[in-house]
C-alpha cells in the first residue's frame, strides 16, 4: 500500500498529511478529498509505521495498528488518531490525551451488523444449521438428527439494553418473542416504551429460553456469567455472546453445554483472541465465528466514512462528536445548536476584553441544563482563544491553553431562565479588575443567534459576521454622527440598538454592518463622540 510522495511546490501552502495505516474503503478516501496529502503504510509493521509518522497530522487505523506511547512520540505533528471501528484496544487513549492528540472512533458504524450477527448465531444454534450443513456435505441425509426449536412465543433475555441490544430486541420482537432485559443503567420507563420488561439478572437467567449478551467489557462485567449464573439458567436455553470475550466464563460454559444443561451456544468473541483452539470447538451444540460482528461491507464502509469526516472536522479545529477524549462526552441534540453560539460569544468576549481574562464563568440557563452542557464551555473557550494564540485551537487543546494562561474557568448552570428559553452568558474578570460580560440566545425553530446582553446592557440584535459595540455618555446626536462616519467609509449599517442605564448616563450601541469597519473610521468615531470604548467584532475569519 505504498503511495508516491510528490515533491512540494515552492511557496505552496502545506496540505495536512493523513496517513492511512490499514486497508480502508475507497469511500473513505473520497470523503477526505483533495484537501489533504494522503499517504499509506502497513501499520502492523512497526519498522514502516514509526518513520512514516514523522510529519503526519492524522492517522487512520483499524485493529492491527498499535498507536501507543512510542508511536505518539514518533509523531510530533499528530493531531488526531482515527480508529475505523468501535473498539480502542489498540490505541493508548490516555497517552494520546496527554500528548494533546484527539482520538476518534466510529461508535455507530457496526451496530446493525453486530445485531444481525447475534441473531444469525441464535438462529444457527436453534436450527442446528452448521452441523446439518456439515452432515449433508459429508454425504448424509439425517433429517431427524437435526431437529431444532422455534423462536416464536419463546422468551428472549437481553443482557445490556444499549444501541445493539435495542436493535436485537426490536428485531426478535418481530419474531414473536417476549423480551426481558437486564441493564442496571436503563430506566424501566425507557424499556417499557420498547415493549421490554426490565428484570434482575437472576430472573432473566431463570425465565429466558434464549439469551444474548450486549454489555461493555468492564471490571464489573468480566465473568458476569459464570458457574453460579449458569446453574440458574432455564434448562434447554440457548446463549449467544457477540459482544466481548470474557463476559462468559468459557470453562463454565463448556461444562454446562457438555452436560446439556444448555441446549446450545453461539459465540463470536473469546477471552483471548485470536482463538484457534478451545474445548468449545469440540461440541456439536456450539456455533462459533472468529469475531465477525462488524465484518460486513456496510459496517466497514460506515466506519471509514465516519472517521474520515471526523478527521476533516478535527483538522479544521471544529467539534468532533465522536471524539472519545474530549470533555463533554456525548452531545445531546438539544445542546448542539448552542455550540456555534457559545463559540461566537467567546470571540465577542475577546474582542470586548482585548486580553485574556483571569477568571471566566460560563453560565448556561434554561431547559438545556437538563443535559450535559460541558461542551458549551469548550466552545466558548475555543472562541476566546481563536484570535489569541498562533496554534490551531481545538476542543482538545483549549483546556490546556486556558491553564497555560492562568484562566480559571467555571461552568455554572441554572434551570431558571426568566427572559429566554435558554441563555448562555460569559462573565469574566480582567487583570485590571474590569468586568466583561456578553450573553446570547437562540430564537425560533431555525435557531437564530441573538446577542442579548453586553457589559450589563440589555439589547437584542442578531449575530452577523461584522459587528461593533460603542460605549459613550448618553446625549443627543451620537447615532447620527456614527451613521455619517460609517456612510463616508462605505460601511452600511444593517441593524442597530441603543441601550442605556439612565437618561444622560452610560449608553451602549450594538450594531451589525455589512462589511468590516476600517480602523480609520473607528478612530474617527472615538474622536467625534468622545467614546469610552469602541470595539469592532469580526466573526467570519
Amino acid at each position: 500500500m505504498n503511495s508516491p510522495v510528490l515533491p512540494a511546490v515552492p511557496g505552496a501552502a502545506r496540505k495536512p498529511v493523513v496517513l492511512i495505516a490499514e486497508e480502508l474503503s475507497t469511500a473513505t478516501v473520497e470523503v477526505l478529498g483533495g484537501d489533504f496529502e494522503i499517504r499509506y503504510c502497513d501499520g502492523a509493521d512497526r519498522s514502516a509505521l514509526l518513520p512514516a509518522l514523522a510529519d503526519v497530522d492524522a492517522i487512520l487505523v483499524r485493529s492491527a495498528t498499535k498507536v501507543d506511547v512510542e508511536a505518539l512520540a514518533a509523531a510530533p505533528r499528530l493531531k488526531v488518531v482515527a480508529r475505523a471501528g468501535v473498539g480502542l484496544d489498540n490505541v493508548d487513549v490516555k497517552a494520546a490525551t496527554q500528548a494533546g492528540v484527539m482520538v476518534v472512533n466510529a461508535p455507530q458504524s457496526n451496530i446493525v451488523s453486530a445485531a444481525e450477527h447475534a441473531i444469525a448465531l441464535l438462529l444457527a444454534v436453534a436450527r442446528r444449521i452448521p452441523a446439518a450443513d456439515a452432515s449433508l456435505r459429508a454425504g448424509e441425509w439425517k433429517r431427524s438428527r437435526f431437529s431444532g426449536v422455534e423462536l416464536f412465543d419463546k422468551t428472549l433475555g437481553v443482557l445490556g439494553l444499549g444501541r445493539i441490544g435495542v436493535l436485537v430486541a426490536q428485531r426478535l420482537t418481530a419474531f414473536g418473542m417476549n423480551v426481558v432485559a437486564y441493564d442496571p443503567y436503563v430506566q424501566p420507563g425507557r424499556a417499557a416504551q420498547m415493549g421490554v420488561r426490565l428484570v434482575p439478572l437472576e430472573e432473566l437467567l431463570s425465565v429466558s429460553d434464549a439469551m444474548t449478551i450486549h454489555l461493555p467489557k468492564t471490571p464489573e462485567t468480566m465473568g458476569l456469567i459464570g458457574e453460579a449464573e449458569l446453574a440458574k439458567v432455564k434448562p434447554g436455553a440457548i446463549i449467544v455472546n457477540a459482544a466481548r470475550g470474557g463476559l462468559i466464563d468459557e470453562h463454565a460454559l463448556y461444562v454446562a453445554l457438555k452436560e446439556r444443561r444448555l441446549a446450545g451456544a453461539g459465540i463470536d468473541v473469546f477471552t483471548t483472541e485470536p482463538c484457534t483452539d478451545s474445548p468449545l470447538f469440540e461440541l456439536d451444540n456450539v456455533v462459533v465465528t472468529p469475531h465477525l460482528g462488524a465484518s460486513t461491507e456496510e459496517a466497514q464502509e460506515k466506519a471509514g466514512v465516519s472517521v474520515a469526516r471526523s478527521v476533516r472536522l478535527a483538522l479544521a479545529g471544529d467539534l468532533v462528536p465522536d471524539a472519545v477524549n474530549v470533555q463533554g462526552g456525548v452531545i445531546a441534540e438539544d445542546v448542539r445548536p448552542g455550540i456555534p453560539l457559545a463559540e461566537k460569544l467567546g470571540r465577542i468576549f475577546t474582542a470586548l476584553a482585548g486580553e485574556v481574562a483571569l477568571q471566566l464563568d460560563v453560565e448556561v440557563r434554561g431547559e438545556i441544563t437538563d443535559y450535559d452542557v460541558k461542551v458549551l464551555e469548550l466552545a466558548a473557550l475555543k472562541g476566546i482563544f481563536a484570535s489569541v494564540v498562533e496554534e490551531q485551537v481545538s476542543y482538545v487543546n483549549v483546556p490546556l491553553l486556558a491553564a497555560e494562561r492562568g484562566l480559571e474557568v467555571r461552568l455554572r448552570t441554572d434551570p431558571d431562565s426568566p427572559d429566554f428559553r435558554n441563555l448562555v452568558t460569559l462573565r469574566g474578570t480582567l487583570a485590571s479588575g474590569r468586568q466583561v460580560s456578553v450573553g446570547g440566545t437562540l430564537v425560533g425553530p431555525r435557531h437564530i443567534e441573538r446577542l442579548v446582553e453586553v457589559e450589563g446592557f440589555d439589547i437584542e440584535i442578531e449575530l452577523t459576521a461584522h459587528m461593533a459595540v460603542l460605549q459613550y455618555v448618553d446625549r443627543p446626536g451620537v447615532v447620527g454622527v456614527v451613521g455619517r462616519i460609517l456612510g463616508a467609509a462605505g460601511v452600511n449599517i444593517a441593524g442597530m440598538q441603543v441601550s442605556r442605564d439612565r437618561r444622560g448616563g452610560k449608553a451602549l450601541v450594538a450594531m451589525t454592518v455589512d462589511s468590516a469597519i476600517p480602523q480609520a473610521a473607528l478612530d474617527e468615531i472615538v474622536r467625534e463622540i468622545s467614546a469610552e470604548d469602541v470595539r469592532a467584532i469580526n466573526l467570519d475569519d
